[in-house]
C-alpha cells in the first residue's frame, strides 16, 4: 500500500512471515485521525495467514504524537472531530469509537505477535498503538504518555487493559491520572518496554528480536502465545465498552463546555 490521507497516512510491507505497519506522516510526528484506525482495522481484517510476526513503527523522529489536534473540536461539523462523535448519540457514538478500536485490538490477535518499535513520542493514541502490540522496542529517547484524563477525557483505543498488563494496576492509575511522560529508562523497570538501546542500534535490535520470535516451531510458538495471552487476559471485551462508555460520556462534557465558553 502507498500512504496517503485518505488512508490515515498509513502503509504497509510484507517479507514472508513479517509485516510492517508504519504511520507515515512524519511532518506531523505521525499523528492519528479517524482515516488512521480505519486503516489500521482493514490491514487487521485481511491479513495473510502466513504473517507470524507485526511490525508498527512511525516514520520520522517519533512513532506518534497521538491525535490530531484539528480533532480537539466541539463542532459537529468537523468530520472525524469530537463534536462529531458527540452529535452521533450515545449509541452512535459508542459504535463509532467500537470501530476505531477495530484498528488497535486485531495487534493481539492469535497466530501473530506484534512488536511496536518505539522512537520519539509515544503521547495517547500513540501510546496505546504501542501498548496494543505484545512487545515493545525502544529507544533511549523515547517517551509515554496518556494525557486524555488530563484533557477531560479517557483513554478509549484499548489502552486502559493493555497498560494495566504491562505495568501493573496502581502504576498504571497513576500514569493515566497524572498524564506524566514517562521515559524510555522508566518505562523498562515498570514493564512498559521489553528493550530500551541507543536510537542506532534499533533497527538491529529488533532484527534480532524478529528473528528470535521465528525461531520456534510455528504450531509451537502459536500455541505458546495463546496460553500466555490466556493468562495475562483481563475481559478485554468489556474493557473496551468501558472504554466507550466513559469516552461518550467525557464527549457531552467536552461539547458542553465548548458552547459555554463560546457562548
Amino acid at each position: 500500500m502507498s500512504g496517503d490521507p485518505a488512508r490515515g497516512w498509513v502503509t504497509s510491507s510484507q517479507d514472508g512471515p513479517v509485516l510492517t505497519v508504519t504511520l507515515d506522516r512524519a511532518d506531523q510526528l505521525n499523528a492519528q485521525v479517524p482515516a488512521t484506525w480505519h486503516a489500521l482495522a482493514d490491514i487487521g481484517a485481511t491479513l495473510p495467514d502466513e504473517v507470524r510476526v507485526v511490525v508498527v513503527r512511525g516514520a520520522g523522529r517519533a512513532f506518534s504524537a497521538g491525535l490530531d489536534r484539528s480533532l480537539f473540536s466541539a463542532d459537529p461539523s468537523l468530520p472525524g472531530g469530537l463534536g462529531e462523535l458527540v452529535g452521533l448519540g450515545p449509541e452512535g457514538a459508542q459504535e463509532r469509537i467500537r470501530s476505531y478500536q477495530d484498528g488497535f485490538r486485531w495487534l493481539r490477535r492469535p497466530g501473530v505477535v506484534s512488536v511496536a518499535v518505539v522512537q520519539g513520542h509515544a503521547i495517547g493514541a500513540g501510546a496505546q498503538l504501542a501498548l496494543a502490540c505484545d512487545l515493545r522496542v525502544c529507544a533511549e529517547e523515547a517517551t509515554f504518555s496518556l494525557p486524555e484524563a488530563v484533557l477531560g477525557l479517557v483513554p478509549d483505543l484499548t489502552g486502559t487493559s493493555t497498560l494495566v498488563q504491562a505495568v501493573g494496576y496502581s502504576r498504571a492509575l497513576e500514569m493515566c491520572l497524572t498524564g506524566r511522560r514517562i521515559g524510555a529508562a522508566e518505562a523498562h523497570a515498570t514493564g512498559l518496554a521489553n528493550a530500551v538501546v541507543p536510537a542506532a542500534a534499533l533497527e538491529t535490535t529488533v532484527t534480532e528480536l524478529v528473528g528470535a520470535i521465528l525461531g520456534p516451531d510455528v504450531g509451537a510458538s502459536r500455541e505458546t502465545a495463546a496460553l500466555v495471552r490466556r493468562a495475562a487476559a483481563t475481559d478485554t471485551e468489556g474493557q473496551d465498552a468501558a472504554e466507550r462508555a466513559a469516552q461518550v460520556r467525557r464527549l457531552h462534557a467536552f461539547a458542553e463546555q465548548g458552547t459555554s465558553t463560546s457562548g
